[in-house]
């Protein structure tokens, strides 16, 4: 089983209680069904996906979400992560939670040198 969540299940965002509150609801759903079916054999983990290329997304202004990959992801991408959770290359996972926002949870961003001119 895989679950949706969203980036906003794991952290706080002003002005989105409800839609942050069932988001986290979901986080917790799917660890709790985790532990119950892992007896039967059945995996249970969630997505969390961020800023993705969507008709819902298409009139947010990027620069608000300060994607450190630079770009929201397409949402062939996110399909690609749940086609791994149900595939056998994903046969220990469960109770996982899979972010998919383009570094967007990792950290404050701020603009950093080229790998090549770091040394």
């Amino acid at each position: 089983m895989v679950n949706v969540s969203s980036v906003e299940g794991l952290r706080g965002s002003a002005g989105l209680h409800a839609y942050v509150a069932s988001k986290f609801g979901v986080r917790g759903i799917t660890k709790s069904a985790a532990l119950e079916a892992a007896a039967s054999g059945v995996r249970v983990n969630s997505i969390h996906p961020g800023f993705i290329a969507t008709p819902m997304t298409e009139s947010l202004e990027s620069s608000l979400l300060p994607v450190p990959l630079g770009r929201a992801a397409e949402p062939q991408e996110v399909s690609q992560v749940v086609l791994f959770l149900f595939s056998d290359e994903s046969s220990y996972l469960t109770g996982s939670e899979i972010v998919i926002d383009g570094g967007l949870t990792v950290g404050v961003p701020r603009k950093c040198l080229a790998p090549e001119n770091i040394f």
